[in-house]
């Protein structure tokens, strides 16, 4: 007797973005910055919260759909990642096709004003994941509380265990969420002036900071100059942060909340 066979054929469809490059349509629309109302969107969402509620999710993995989707108004957060070698990360300056032009200091504590034209590319840094993000720009200029002057934002938690942070932004990319995995160059957002920034000239706040435990905005920030970090990767070096935030870390101490701008 002839046995049957079978064949299974499977169909597999993979979808390839260049480092540095982001099709708009790949990935759906950018978010919009609103004023106080969420944006919507088309990722599964919970009960909506305030825009200043934090929650935790599980640690990343390399699947695109391991972390639930963002609440549009909520600001989430994944843990801390684990180290890898500082030899296999690579840097890149966190402005994408366009000129960016770093401050060299900056107000109150340590970040960067990164200068550029409105709708300018804001691209991780390093490989990593996304660790929280913020969708709704809840500033009030009559109380500017220190947790919503970012306006929309995104922060990265790097393979070298270095938390990279981006604010004032125009638009959030699409599937952007915390746990995503994210590679340097991958854009993460558009320049703007949300937040604090409405009066200013469009610019991407960045800071450097070790991880925490979520919602500790005032290291999140910025805790560490990154004017040095910036210029090398400019240039096209590889300038690591890592020794300069562990020290900082140890000199901070026991963290005892906010500190200005609460």
């Amino acid at each position: 007797m002839t046995r049957p066979i079978w064949a299974v054929f499977l169909v597999a469809a993979v979808a390839v973005t260049a480092t540095g490059l982001f099709a708009l349509s790949a990935t759906g629309v950018f978010d919009e910055a609103q004023s106080g109302q969420a944006p919507t969107s088309s990722l599964p969402t919970t009960k909506p919260a305030g825009p200043t509620t934090t929650t935790t999710v599980a640690a990343p993995t390399t699947s695109a759909t391991s972390a639930p989707a963002a609440t549009p108004g909520q600001r989430t957060s994944v843990s801390a990642p684990v180290q890898s070698p500082v030899g296999r990360t690579r840097y890149v300056f966190p402005v994408g096709g366009c000129r960016g032009d770093a401050s060299e200091s900056h107000h109150d504590y340590p970040a960067s004003d990164i200068f550029a034209k409105a709708g300018c590319r804001f691209v991780s840094p390093v490989d990593g994941w996304v660790d929280e993000v913020t969708r709704v720009d809840g500033w009030d200029g009559t109380t500017n509380v220190g947790r919503d002057r970012g306006g929309l934002s995104v922060s990265v938690v790097g393979v070298d265990g270095v938390r990279y942070y981006g604010s004032h932004l125009s638009a959030i990319a699409g599937g952007i969420r915390p746990g995503l995995i994210v590679r340097a160059g991958q854009t993460l957002g558009l320049t703007g002036k949300t937040g604090s920034a409405r009066g200013t000239p469009p610019h991407l706040h960045f800071g450097i900071s070790w991880p925490t435990s979520p919602g500790k905005w005032w290291i999140r920030r910025g805790a560490v100059p990154p004017q040095a970090f910036l210029a090398s990767w400019l240039g096209g070096g590889q300038l690591s942060p890592v020794s300069s935030v562990a020290r900082v870390r140890r000199a901070y101490g026991v963290d005892r909340g906010c500190r200005s701008y609460c």
